[in-house]
């Protein structure tokens, strides 16, 4: 049965699109090329941050959000920034008696800002947090521990294949994979989704999938 349900952060309940958008303000590059660069090197593999070295050779993402927060434009989100499903999805699961979770690669601020949206929630992990990041083992088997221990009771959510469902199944967890954002619907690895035990196009789906799963295996 699962137990616990932990999420995943950007692309998953979190939309990404505005913070996206003020980058490409930042560099001072249409929003359009930026968003057709960025899809680029998510569809050849790479690291998400050689879409801002394609503007800038010399970019240093530390270095730039300090430089934003100067200027007064720091990397920041809020409620208008989460998907319209996520809110109504944790209080659902949380409504089926389910321990349920956030862990992403984040900086270590959004925790403040997480809890402050008052979401369904029994913890937030942050990468910067627990000071290890996806796809390492051990951000994974922190997930583990804060989910009780045991690794087969917890389903991990996110929309990436390569940060969030791969490694969270060599982990031992059961993963759903959610396809949404440019990572969910540009990068595909069928020998990772099709091992999937749920595969989504909405967070309305997952409480009933959960549901469902859960009434089976009782």
């Amino acid at each position: 049965m699962i137990r616990a349900i932990f999420f995943d952060v950007g692309g998953t309940i979190l939309d990404e699109s505005r913070e996206f958008a003020a980058w490409a303000d930042w560099l001072g590059v249409p929003r359009h090329t930026f968003s057709a660069v960025f899809g680029a090197v998510i569809a050849r593999g790479l690291d998400y941050r050689e879409t801002f070295r394609a503007f800038r050779p010399d970019f240093d993402l530390t270095a730039e959000l300090e430089r934003r927060a100067v200027a007064g434009k720091p990397e920041l989100f809020g409620e208008e920034d989460l998907y319209p499903d996520a809110r109504a999805c944790l209080t659902s699961l949380k409504e089926q008696g389910l321990f349920v979770g956030l862990a992403g690669n984040q900086p270590a601020r959004a925790e403040a800002i997480l809890r402050a949206l008052d979401l369904s929630v029994d913890v937030i992990g942050t990468s910067d947090g627990w000071g290890v990041a996806k796809p390492s083992r051990g951000f994974f088997e922190q997930v583990i521990r804060e989910g009780g221990g045991d690794a087969s009771s917890i389903l991990y959510v996110g929309d990436r294949p390569d940060n969030d469902a791969g490694p969270a199944m060599e982990a031992g967890m059961k993963t759903c994979l959610i396809r949404r954002g440019p990572w969910g619907h540009i990068l595909d690895i069928p020998a990772v989704s099709e091992r999937c035990l749920f595969r989504i196009d909405s967070l309305d789906e997952l409480p009933s999938l959960v549901a469902k799963h859960n009434a089976a295996s009782g």
